[in-house]
């Protein structure tokens, strides 16, 4: 839970407004929805296995998507800033990887809720002590074409964006594994696009599109991954095809009753 709270919540959001300070907010998303890519590499070498193909392939295809639709500034770039942003590629990486741990005997809710909690704590800290800047203003803001006390945008980010989203992160981790679901977790970059368009009238754009549906390519590609327990069962259907007797061959048997 200390490892979940400090890397992949608080580690991650610190690292990546870090990087946004120093680097384009295209850039170090980009950077960070990497995840993937770093997860199929740790897989390789762990396993000292080449990832299949199809797996390959589906990188390819939705790092290029993402590409499309991030739209990645050009210029000159940060270094630290780049560092920082890969600091947060891996604290990414990191919350797949401990949300896939049924075995920990921690429920989703429970995850989320502790690793929150205590994120949140980690958070505090480092706004106290002085180590990223922060401020507050506890004024009503402009909401859903209102205005609103500051508590109700506060409270839905709270509940939707963060509680609820991080609960049903974890359950579909478990349920899908870290490669699918991380993989499906750059369509969080589509469907900002279509957020962005729908309330904030933010145009779409071919390239987006393209990307899209690249994005889209590149998880149904993942999706074909041959498991090792199919091609198990491939083998064990190729072993169990039965074999013909040739005539007589019940006479030349032995006699075990003999």
């Amino acid at each position: 839970m200390l490892v979940y709270a400090v890397i992949a919540v608080a580690g991650v959001q610190l690292a990546f407004y870090t990087a946004i300070a120093r680097i384009p907010v295209s850039t170090a998303l980009l950077i960070e929805y990497l995840a993937p890519v770093a997860l199929v590499l740790f897989a390789w070498v762990r396993t000292r296995r080449v990832p299949q193909l199809v797996v390959l392939a589906g990188s390819v295809v939705a790092i290029a998507g993402l590409v499309l639709v991030v739209g990645p500034a050009g210029g000159a770039l940060d270094p630290f800033g780049v560092v920082i942003a890969g600091v947060a590629m891996l604290g990414v990486a990191v919350y797949y990887l401990l949300g896939e741990r049924d075995d920990l005997g921690v429920p989703p809710i429970a995850l989320a809720a502790s690793g929150l909690l205590i994120g949140a704590v980690v958070l505090g800290i480092a706004a106290l002590s002085g180590l990223v800047p922060f401020e507050a203003a506890f004024t009503d803001v402009d909401f859903l074409g209102g205005t609103a006390p500051w508590w109700v945008p506060v409270l839905m980010v709270a509940a939707i964006s963060t509680a609820f989203a991080y609960v049903a992160g974890i359950q579909a981790i478990r349920m899908l594994g870290t490669r699918l679901s991380s993989f499906l977790g750059l369509s969080e970059v589509v469907f900002a696009a279509v957020v962005a368009w729908a309330l904030l009238g933010e145009a779409i754009g071919p390239a987006q599109l393209i990307g899209g549906l690249l994005i889209l390519g590149g998880i149904v590609l993942v999706r074909l991954e041959r498991r090792a327990s199919d091609t198990a069962a491939i083998a064990l259907d190729v072993d169990l095809v039965p074999v013909p007797v040739r005539a007589g061959a019940a006479d030349e048997r032995p006699n075990l009753a003999q």
